[in-house]
């Protein structure tokens, strides 16, 4: 099969043709259609997430079909259309696991950094972690659900019920979680690059109350923040804008260092607060929202081929909502 591979740190993709996946016991092989761009890819090509398995195919936003299943394969049967998420296994054994926290698992592996993902044409995924995907929305619309939704939406359930809600980087995690928002009746002011009108008027065209830089500080206080942008000097900016007891999330996986500030604008028992992957009772959560929203998936369609250049346009801010490899092309 064709695949993307990494091969270490700081190097670009190598297209090559590598051995198709055999499924294991409680796997299923997909033949995958669709596969989102996510920044935690770039995170890993960059070499900011260690260790990750090389050569590797990165992705974790795989949208495709069962082709055929392993031992002890239940859930899912040739023909059905899976979905496969960044937690790809836990050991289900451990304090975390066993308390509903199988996200902060130290023993956890991940899709398209300890398993190989989706930039491929075909994967083997364990059929535990996998999601089924209901008929709506096209392959390529489905997959930023995967990473950019459930991500965006644990995120918006530690925001709690804040009805001021800002959304600090709005690219594919936050034109989703926007929608959602406004499906439960919050208020959403967009935080974005300097000079980045575009994603401002993206926002605004998602119901967006206000839209401005990260510079700016929003008309009114914010009840919570979620910080989608990797950039730690915002973390003190979301704590200025938001009023006492507020929330500021931050979503990424890696961000840059957290600068000092001043106590007080930590005091008025407002909380900082990060969020850790993913459950698969998120997964089966928000893919139950979604069609209720229902949610839109604004999207940028490249060739399997052409994975360096959607990674490229994705680190400079190019992309209006998600990028999406098609495998098939």
């Amino acid at each position: 099969m064709r695949a993307m591979l990494l091969d270490g740190p700081g190097r670009p993709l190598r297209e090559a043709e590598v051995p198709r996946p055999e499924p294991g016991a409680q796997q299923v092989l997909l033949q995958v259609h669709a596969c989102g761009v996510c920044r935690t890819d770039l995170h890993v090509v960059d070499g900011d997430l260690a260790e990750p398995k090389l050569p590797l195919v990165l992705g974790h936003e795989i949208v495709g079909r069962v082709e055929a299943v392993g031992a002890g394969v239940e859930r899912f049967a040739p023909g059905q259309r899976v979905g496969v998420p960044w937690l790809g296994w836990t050991c289900g054994k451990c304090s975390y696991c066993a308390t509903g926290r199988e996200n902060l698992c130290d023993r956890a592996r991940f899709t398209g950094y300890q398993i190989n993902g989706g930039y491929a044409e075909f994967t083997a995924a364990d059929e535990r972690f996998c999601f089924p995907i209901p008929d709506g929305p096209s392959d390529v619309e489905a997959a930023p659900l995967l990473c950019a939704g459930l991500i965006g939406y644990r995120s918006l359930v530690a925001a709690g019920d804040a009805e001021r809600l800002g959304l600090y980087g709005f690219g594919a995690a936050a034109h989703i979680v926007a929608q959602v928002a406004r499906y439960q009746d919050r208020r959403v002011f967009a935080f974005t690059r300097e000079g980045d009108t575009e994603a401002q008027h993206f926002a605004r065209e998602l119901g967006a109350v206000w839209a401005g830089t990260s510079r700016e500080s929003p008309p009114e206080p914010l009840d919570a923040a979620i910080l989608f942008a990797p950039v730690g000097a915002l973390v003190p900016a979301a704590l200025r804008a938001v009023v006492k007891g507020g929330t500021v999330v931050c979503a990424g996986i890696h961000m840059s260092d957290i600068p000092s500030f001043p106590y007080e604008i930590l005091w008025g028992e407002r909380v900082v607060r990060s969020v850790a992957n993913l459950t698969r009772r998120d997964g089966e959560e928000f893919l139950a929202l979604a069609p209720k929203v229902p949610v839109r998936t604004e999207t940028e369609a490249y060739p399997l081929s052409a994975a360096n250049q959607a990674l490229e346009n994705l680190r400079a801010g190019k992309v209006r909502g998600a990028a999406v490899l098609r495998a098939g092309s």
